[in-house]
């Protein structure tokens, strides 16, 4: 993986030397790594990464739990299915992101339109992988304990939700890097700060290799945090890790 990496890097910086690319057209990476390095030290990619990140992470919690509570709501009670399930299947086909420009219209160049538009896209796969984990519980499992006693709560508490939990976890898994997409096409649309607004700023002045710099955060800001949604599910869901295991045996 080095390797291939190593590889692509040299070739993209010797084709754009030897065959004298305007940086315009393509940035070499060494340039690219200037910018991304003076920009993380000197300049204003840290600020604008906070307010990203806490536009992220408030758009993730509030669609996670939105998406987990509905989702229970639908798959759990019928009468609520009923009202409200054909409405979130007809919404799901919109285009979310397309929904943005009117979203920051509506409420403002501020914080609250880009996380609005993070929880907007990040909503669904949640409660999609929700809905799916609570109704493919095995019966015989809900069976054995309501036969013991267990009322709708207990039998929801102890079987349904933690057989959810690997279908719970999958959808935020999405929902996370969602989210942070969600986030910086808020900030294109209009926004004083972020990192979509700093890409806006490159691209006025045609600073292609500062574009590619925050593309570059971005993309490792998005890795790391699938990777810490990836831990807390080891420890939460450990049950899975066992289970493939012993499979594999």
């Amino acid at each position: 993986m080095i390797a291939t990496f190593v590889v692509v890097v040299g070739g993209w910086e010797a084709v754009v030397r030897i065959a004298d690319i305007s940086a315009i057209v393509l940035p070499p990476p060494s340039l690219i790594a200037v910018k991304l390095y003076d920009g993380i030290v000197y300049g204003t990619f840290l600020p604008n990464l906070g307010y990203t990140l806490t536009e992220t992470v408030l758009g993730f919690a509030i669609a996670a739990v939105l998406g987990i509570t509905l989702g229970a709501l639908v798959a759990e009670i019928r009468w609520v299915r009923r009202a409200i399930y054909p409405y979130i299947v007809a919404f799901q086909t919109v285009p979310k992101i397309a929904l943005a420009p009117l979203l920051v219209i509506w409420f403002g160049f501020g914080m609250t339109s880009k996380v609005i538009v993070a929880v907007t896209v990040a909503f669904f796969p949640v409660i999609v992988n929700t809905i799916e984990g609570l109704q493919n519980t095995d019966h015989q499992r809900i069976d054995m304990i309501r036969a013991m006693g267990a009322g709708r709560f207990e039998t929801f508490r102890r079987v349904k939700l933690p057989s959810a939990l690997p279908y719970i976890f999958a959808g935020l898994d999405a929902a996370i890097v969602l989210s942070l997409l969600g986030a910086v096409v808020g900030e294109f649309m209009g926004s004083r700060a972020g990192l979509g607004n700093q890409i806006l700023i490159f691209n006025s002045v045609l600073d292609i290799a500062g574009s590619f710099a925050v593309l570059i955060l971005l993309s490792v800001i998005g890795f790391l945090l699938h990777l810490i949604l990836v831990m807390v599910q080891k420890r939460v869901v450990f049950w899975t890790q066992v289970h493939a295991v012993s499979s594999g045996a």
